[in-house]
């Protein structure tokens, strides 16, 4: 049921397209699960095992599944539909987080069932935000409307993921920590079964199989190359930057709750950029501001390792915040435009992918960097790899062919 409405429509618009409301509602219930099950886990096997070693890699075992088989879960969902994959695949997934906490409850747990159980679970995470993201481009067609519905989306979800590891904190106040991997299992099955029974997704049809099928999957490859840079780019850099205010506030003998503190004023500066993102009618195109936002991230991390202090290192992390929502929106928003039929969650998934493996990536390579280097030349190096995306990105704009339907997309601007 697409809605086209009239140029420069505000936020307040997106919910008012006929039953919008009632689908993304459900829909960040389901996704508020994902910003509490990495901590809840994590608390919860160094709780039954006594040892930090099993919970990470329990932990890293979960997310390597979950992140690396996004785009197979996601094929899925395009080719049978929201109703008919999504929501086997959310009881799946929040039975085996119940069994998870359940074997966890108590002390001793056997690590092997614990971290066959996060293999199991995070093989079938049931990619709610590519899917969400897809229903969007189904029933907007207004292309300034969309932006700000994706852009609407990239802030709810920055939200969930500072929120989610709060309410842990709140539930292990009262419980142990399995109960907020429970929890996590009922947040994502209650928010699917009522998505996926939104009168809006059950107008979103499987694309029949086609002939042409390969053909179109390697034009998607070369048309999301750019927008998986950027989103693997962005990646990089928080997960590089987690680290880095983490060594910072232990250099400069600051506690935890400054570091929170400082993660949180990241946030907040990726929301306000979100939000004055899908605010302009740009005139440039997606894809040519997509190299500017990247490098944005990239400035702002050279910047941060310049930085003296704590209150100078906020002002830098914000800064590298307000460029993170609105190259993680542009991305998406440049997926769904290069998706033929039968692609458009995969074509979501591929740039959520990236973002969630440089993240790793990021973690890992400044773990080992911190070490070895000064604090300056860690952001140095992280700053480095995001204009490196940047001049990637750049490279690779006037050389894309034309979307169909959309004459010379890549060297046109296209409004958004």
């Amino acid at each position: 049921m697409p809605a086209s409405l009239p140029r420069r429509p505000s936020y307040a618009a997106v919910l008012r397209i006929p039953h919008t409301r009632r689908t993304f509602t459900t829909a960040l219930v389901g996704r508020l699960s994902y910003g509490m099950v990495s901590v809840a886990m994590l608390l919860t096997v160094t709780r039954a095992t006594g040892s930090y070693a099993v919970a990470g890699t329990v932990l890293a075992l979960f997310g390597a599944m979950s992140v690396f088989l996004s785009p197979a879960r996601a094929a899925l969902i395009d080719r049978y539909g929201p109703r008919r994959a999504l929501l086997p695949m959310a009881s799946l997934y929040a039975t085996l987080l119940g069994a998870f906490a359940a074997t966890a409850w108590r002390p001793e747990a056997p690590p092997v069932v614990l971290g066959a159980l996060a293999v199991a679970a995070g093989a079938c995470t049931p990619p709610l935000g590519p899917t969400m993201r897809a229903v969007w481009g189904e029933v907007v067609e207004d292309r300034l409307l969309l932006q700000r519905a994706y852009s609407l989306d990239g802030v709810a979800e920055e939200i969930l993921f500072v929120s989610g590891p709060l309410l842990v904190g709140g539930v292990v106040q009262f419980a142990p920590p399995a109960a907020a991997v429970a929890l996590s299992a009922v947040l994502v099955w209650t928010g699917t079964l009522g998505f996926v029974l939104s009168p809006v997704v059950a107008g979103v049809r499987p694309a029949a199989v086609k002939a042409e099928r390969s053909r179109a999957r390697l034009r998607v490859g070369r048309a999301l190359a750019q927008p998986v840079v950027v989103a693997a780019g962005v990646g990089l850099a928080l997960g590089a930057l987690d680290l880095l205010v983490m060594a910072f506030a232990e250099q400069r003998h600051h506690g935890d709750d400054v570091v929170a503190w400082v993660l949180a004023a990241l946030s907040a500066g990726s929301a306000l950029g979100g939000l004055l993102n899908g605010a302009v009618n740009w005139s440039t195109s997606a894809r040519t501001r997509l190299p500017l936002m990247i490098g944005g991230v990239g400035l702002a991390l050279l910047a941060a390792g310049l930085a003296p202090g704590l209150g100078t290192l906020t002002v830098a992390v914000v800064c590298a915040g307000f460029f993170v929502a609105p190259a993680l929106t542009t991305s998406y928003l440049i997926a769904d435009e290069e998706a033929p039929p039968g692609f458009r969650t995969q074509a979501g998934a591929w740039v959520n992918t990236a973002v969630n493996a440089g993240s790793s990536a990021g973690a890992a390579g400044v773990g080992l960097l911190v070490g070895h280097l000064s604090l300056g030349l860690c952001f140095a190096v992280s700053g480095s790899v995001a204009l490196a995306a940047a001049l990637v990105s750049a490279s690779g704009v006037r050389r894309l062919p034309a979307s169909p339907g959309t004459p010379a997309q890549a060297e046109v601007p296209d409004r958004v």
